[in-house]
Formats: C-alpha cells, structure tokens, sequence
C-alpha cells in the first residue's frame, strides 16, 4: 500500500482542518486569498500526516494532535512561498503553479508568509488556552525549535551563504541539511509523539528517524534537481548548478551522493526498530524516498 493510500485518512482530516481555519481565519480578503492560494496548492501534507500517524501509531487521540498538524504544514507553506521569492531562490513556479509572488506580488507574497506563519502559532496558542497540557507545550515548543533560529531559518541562512563561501565543506553542508529540511521533519513526528504521551526511549527514537529521513528527503531532493522533471516535481529544476549550491552532489558527485543516500535510508529505518510492525509506514516512507520522483 502506497503513502497515498495509507494515508488517505489522515489527510482528509488535514485538508477539512485546513479549509476550515482558512475560511475562520479573520484576515483580509486579499491576504486571506493568497494565504489560501499556497496552502491549498496541493503537496503529500507529509508533515501532518507524520504528526497524526505517530499520535496514532503511540495511541493518542488523533483529532488532539490536528492543531498542530496543521501549524506544521502552514509553517511548511510559509518557508516555500519566502523561498521562491526573488531576494530567495527566485523560483517563477511552486507544486507546477505560478509561485505566490508571481501571481500576487512579492509585498503581498511576504506578508502571506507571515500570515501563516503567525497563525499557526494562534492554532497551536488556542489549544492551550483551552485545555493546557504539558504535552501540548512540548509539542508546541518542538514545533517553534524546528522552525526557528535553531532550525529551518538557520539553514536556510547558511544555505544562503554557502553559495558565496569560499571552500564550503561537509560541515556546512550538514548544518544545512539538519536545520533546512530535517528540522521540520523531525519536530513533526516529536509532535505527534508528545500529543500521545510518548516516553523518553520512543522520543529519542522518533528523534533520530526525523534527522536521517529529513536529510535523506533533502539528499533526494538534490538529486532530483539533477535527474528529476518538472511534471514531477512542479518547480524549476537544475537550479542548485546554477546558484553554486552546496550538496552531496556538488561535494561528491551524483553517485556517491546516491549511496549516501541509501546509507542514510537505513538509518532512518533502523532508529524505528523498537515499534516494531507499528512503524511501518515510517520505514515505508524511508525505502520509497529513494526512489521519489516528486
């Protein structure tokens, strides 16, 4: 069963969540409506559907867990419409559309950013105001680690000066892919198992699957920039050549860059291993990242 079908419970939960605090959301039309226009693009909703399944998988109520499913994925929609900008990666084109500065211009691009961006913080706030838990908090705060100065944003700036450095070597470009990709990745799966009351042992687990399979979803991203398409892919390929960007690749080659792919895979796999049958998706997700081709 494919990550389509497995999943197809869980992100119907995601898509009416998502519809429903967009619609609930107060905003501006015309910031409402671009908000809308990314977070409604279309995507796996990987993220989310990570949070629910390790709620899931650990035995927690699922529906506690959607608020922050949903932060995730608007803080996911955030980092892509401030990454295509111009000032960014300068992409015309995001999940095969017109990028949100293309169509709505790139003032009213950066501000629906920052509009989900804040919202989801509201989303996450919302549910501690009504039913504080210590869990909730946690889950919050692995939320806020990943994506802030400690996570996505830093990579991203290092990324962004690792195009310009002069001898840009494999520290730099872990920090890069731990912080960029992996980060988000991995405070997903810690929300997930902090809203089912997961223990110290299965924390530390879920912890060390969102670093490898983070980085193996940014390793394989690389290499699609390289032998994917844009049917595929939905966004301007070749582009990490063309802007000097630090990869597996460009540090070791595209085969080598492949095995440490596969390599990483494993220990992706491998960090699951106490749940047994239970984490089968998450090993599934792992083996078939390799073979991706959007």
């Amino acid at each position: 069963m494919g990550f389509g079908e497995e999943t197809k419970a869980y992100r119907e939960m995601i898509e009416s969540a998502l519809s429903g605090y967009i619609a609930g959301c107060g905003a501006p039309e015309q910031l409402k409506d671009a908000m809308e226009y990314s977070l409604k693009a279309g995507g796996k909703r990987l993220r989310p559907v990570l949070t629910l399944y390790v709620c899931d998988m650990l035995g927690g109520d699922v529906q506690r867990a959607l608020p922050f499913a949903c932060a995730l994925e608007m803080i996911h929609t955030y980092s892509l419409i401030h990454d295509d900008l111009p000032c960014m990666d300068d992409d015309d084109f995001r999940r095969g559309r017109p990028s949100s500065h293309k169509v709505f211009g790139e003032a009213n691009a950066v501000l629906a950013g920052d509009g989900l961006l804040s919202y989801a913080f509201d989303i996450m706030l919302k549910v501690m105001q009504k039913d504080f838990t210590p869990n909730a908090l946690n889950a919050a705060i692995a939320v806020s680690r990943g994506a802030g100065v400690r996570g996505m944003v830093a990579g991203q700036v290092i990324d962004l000066a690792s195009e310009t450095a002069d001898d840009p070597g494999i520290d730099q470009l872990r920090f890069i892919q731990d912080n960029k990709t992996a980060a988000m990745i991995k405070a997903a799966v810690l929300a997930g198992a902090y809203m089912a009351g997961g223990d110290e042992a299965q924390l530390d687990a879920l912890s060390r699957y969102g670093d490898a399979y983070g980085v193996l979803f940014q390793m394989t991203d690389d290499i699609l920039d390289v032998e994917g398409d844009f049917e595929g892919m939905g966004k301007t390929l070749g582009k990490d050549q063309q802007e000097n960007k630090l990869t597996y690749i460009s540090l070791y080659g595209l085969d080598k860059a492949k095995e440490i792919a596969r390599e990483t895979a494993d220990e992706a796999i491998a960090a699951v291993d106490i749940f047994g049958e239970r984490a089968t998706l998450l090993r599934e997700l792992a083996k078939s990242c390799l073979d991706r081709r959007s």
